[in-house]
């Protein structure tokens, strides 16, 4: 026994020896931070009606972790999220710290959030980000950060050699720039090297199993809002990204034969945002919803009022049109992925990070010091854009302000001449930089980032970036590394990164104060300040120079905490001889492909449970020995689960099902489960679990023209481009 251990760990060093001698190690995890889907506000529209109350897609942390043959880490995570909030992210790497040590730090930890704007709120803790979220709310902010943290963990458990592949092009019709008008402003000389007023283009990093030759993790950038979900949506999604990563790992898990559901998928893909400050994916632009005539171009407006103006298509609905955008990002992103040739040597992982304070920094423009300023919100922000307008009379592009709101300001804080002077011309709305009260209502600290992945470099851009903004830091960037003597870099922005500072627009669009401009919070010489510190982290990345924070960011979790107003769950109830579980109404007894299978449920308040790594719900078809086979789950973007309080007083509730059933459905027999907890009312007990399922019935063959007449799809989308035809 004696001579086989030591033979084993004998052999356990020589494997050791070996891997680390073929350089580069990579991993991934995957982990569930759905959410509260009961009740709990949105997070991103900042929208007083619209809370959870279901699911259309399950959010997902999706985590990729690099090791070097010197054992330097470091981890990038795409979070389905409107943002990352600095107590999140020092909470993530708490929790890291007791599980694996020091291996992972704030400073070689990058997270990304999609932003997409149909998540549950109450995890930020900078005043202003958190009143449209009613404050803090515990269950949203641990799932948070426990699933974050947990994809990291099971990407690191799962370090195996690497190769990563690289490839870029450009993506057509996937976004408009939404306001068109600042972004004529930028020089002309400028805008001439550029054909468009997006950045379309999509950068892929291919991770390749060194020892097997399979592709196992996927690392997409794209600058698009994912905002197709519009702010009448209660259903927790990851939108148009969510969409694309879901069909994407499905297909690559159906290519390697294991038909997984969502969520417990082997592939991993992520899809994260860039420089997408003003691209919408509204692609049909915005019109005047009383009149259907184009609004006015320069303000947004329909006769002086922003409320009407807005934006949609290219769908005929915000589900249809999540399901193009993602389609299309899904479409290209494999295009890539499948010609990835170009073979990324990397020489080693490491990173560049600090924290400064973006409030006060010097500099120099055109031969001219200039400073940024304390934060502060303009009145177009309260305008909203045409993603998703504003309310009572503020319009965007305003430079002059209001007299009514500016004796409202001056209640909360009014702006002394020096910020004015500051901040011009923007008319301060929110004097942010000066209200404290019960936390800073915006942050100064800026967590500024690059991680190198050989010659992969990620710029963690600290919120949204407009196009030319992007493309004036990733230049700046790639000057920096070739000037110091790192050659052929390849640059990739991520945006929302690490923390949410809103918006960063050039000095020329900040003089128009649309949207965009008037959430700038440091004025405007932001983008400059910014352009100057990630130069200098670049400088320093290259010369392999440590670089220090002299200031660190608030950990708001203490002070937040007690301003929670998210109503408490007192108790479920259905009445007298019934029971949780029971369906209220029936599917039909037969369906052909292309139609919406729908059921009704009596059911419990869905944060009695969250159902983590769990589903609300289950499709499931008979098999031939008279069993059941699931076919997919709540995560699933062809299901929605839909909770419907038709009682509130008496703590009644429905919760609705439907699918829509795709293309390849083999014909038979299925049914719809459902899955739920409900509160007694007795009310020291315990929340109870129960399940109820629907009468069979009959899926058919469904003709394959009359089915794309019907849905506008193309033989080629059928016959396999995503998980062999399955996703509508």
């Amino acid at each position: 026994m004696l001579l086989l251990s030591v033979a084993t760990v004998l052999v356990v060093l020589t494997s050791s020896t070996a891997v680390q001698a073929q350089g580069l190690e990579a991993g991934v995890g995957y982990a569930d931070i759905t959410g509260p889907a009961g009740e709990v506000p949105m997070m991103g529209y900042a929208e007083a009606s619209q809370k959870t109350a279901g699911i259309h897609m399950r959010l997902f942390a999706r985590a990729f972790a690099f090791r070097d043959a010197e054992g330097r880490s470091a981890a990038f995570v795409n979070v389905d999220a409107g943002m990352i909030s600095p107590m999140m992210k020092l909470k993530v790497i708490e929790i890291l710290k007791s599980k694996l040590g020091s291996t992972y730090t704030e400073a070689n930890v990058l997270l990304s959030a999609t932003h997409t704007h149909s998540g549950p709120g109450g995890y930020h803790g900078y005043t202003l980000y958190a009143i449209s979220t009613l404050g803090y709310f515990a269950d949203t902010f641990n799932t948070l950060a426990n699933g974050i943290a947990r994809s990291i963990e099971l990407a690191h458990a799962s370090l195996r050699p690497t190769k990563l592949q690289f490839n870029s092009g450009q993506l057509a019709n996937s976004g408009v720039n939404r306001s068109p008008t600042s972004y004529l402003l930028n020089p002309e000389s400028e805008r001439a090297r550029y054909e468009h007023n997006t950045d379309r283009d999509m950068t892929v990093v291919k991770l390749v199993d060194a020892n097997s030759g399979k592709p196992f993790g996927m690392l997409n950038w794209f600058a698009v809002h994912p905002t197709s979900m519009n702010n009448t949506n209660l259903l927790i999604s990851g939108d148009n990204k969510g969409w694309a990563a879901q069909a994407f790992e499905r297909f690559m898990d159906y290519q390697a034969g294991t038909n997984t559901l969502p969520g417990g998928q082997r592939f991993v893909a992520s899809f994260a945002n860039a420089n997408e400050g003003d691209v919408s994916p509204n692609t049909d632009g915005p019109r005047c919803m009383d009149t259907g005539e184009p609004c006015d171009i320069a303000t947004s407006t329909c006769g002086g009022k922003a409320k009407h103006c807005v934006a949609s298509g290219p769908g005929k609905d915000m589900l249809d049109s999540t399901r193009i955008i993602g389609l299309k990002q899904f479409g290209r992103a494999m295009e890539l992925f499948d010609s990835a040739k170009e073979e990324l040597a990397v020489d080693s992982v490491s990173y560049s990070h600090q924290y400064v304070d973006m409030s006060n920094q010097q500099l120099t423009v055109n031969g001219r010091r200039v400073r940024t300023c304390p934060p502060a919100m303009g009145f177009s922000f309260a305008a909203g854009t045409t993603d998703g307008p504003g309310g009572f009379d503020f319009t965007q592009g305003d430079t002059s302000g209001n007299p009514f709101w500016n004796l409202v300001r001056g209640i909360l804080s009014k702006p002394n001449q020096e910020q004015i002077n500051c901040h011009s011309p923007k008319p301060i709305l929110l004097n942010t930089g000066y209200m404290t009260f019960p936390t800073d209502w915006q942050p100064k600290v800026i967590e500024t980032q690059l991680l190198k992945i050989g010659p992969l470099v990620i710029v963690a851009l600290p919120g949204e970036f407009t196009t030319m903004s992007g493309r004036r830091v990733r230049e700046a960037v790639q000057k920096a590394l070739a000037d110091n003597g790192m050659t052929g870099a390849k640059v990739v922005l991520s945006g929302v990164s690490n923390l949410y500072s809103s918006y960063v627009t050039t000095f020329e669009e900040y003089q128009a104060q649309r949207y965009e401009a008037a959430s700038t919070i440091f004025g405007p010489h932001t983008l400059s300040a910014y352009v100057q510190q990630f130069g200098k982290l670049a400088a320093a990345l290259a010369t392999n120079t440590a670089v220090q924070s002299e200031i660190h960011p608030p950990n708001n979790l203490g002070s937040i905490k007690g301003w929670s107003f998210v109503s408490p769950i007192v108790y479920d109830s259905v009445g007298i001889n019934r029971n949780f579980g029971d369906v209220v109404q029936q599917p039909a007894s037969s369906y052909s492909a292309g139609q919406t299978v729908s059921a009704k449920f009596r059911t419990g308040h869905p944060r009695n449970n969250m159902m983590l790594g769990g589903t609300f719900l289950l499709v499931q078809k008979k098999t031939e020995n008279g069993g059941w086979v699931d076919i997919c789950n709540d995560a699933c973007v062809e299901t929605r689960f839909s909770w419907v309080r038709t009682n509130g007083v008496l703590g009644r509730s429905e919760a609705h099902i439907e699918w829509d059933i795709p293309a390849c459905a083999q014909p038979g027999i299925y049914r719809l489960k459902h899955f739920g907890w409900y509160k007694p009312v007795l009310i020291w007990e315990s929340p109870k679990s129960f399940s109820g399922t629907t009468n069979e019935f009959t899926v058919k063959n469904s003709s394959l023209r009359r089915f794309l007449r019907r849905t506008g799809y193309t033989i080629d989308v059928i016959n396999g481009k995503i998980g062999g035809g399955c996703l509508l």
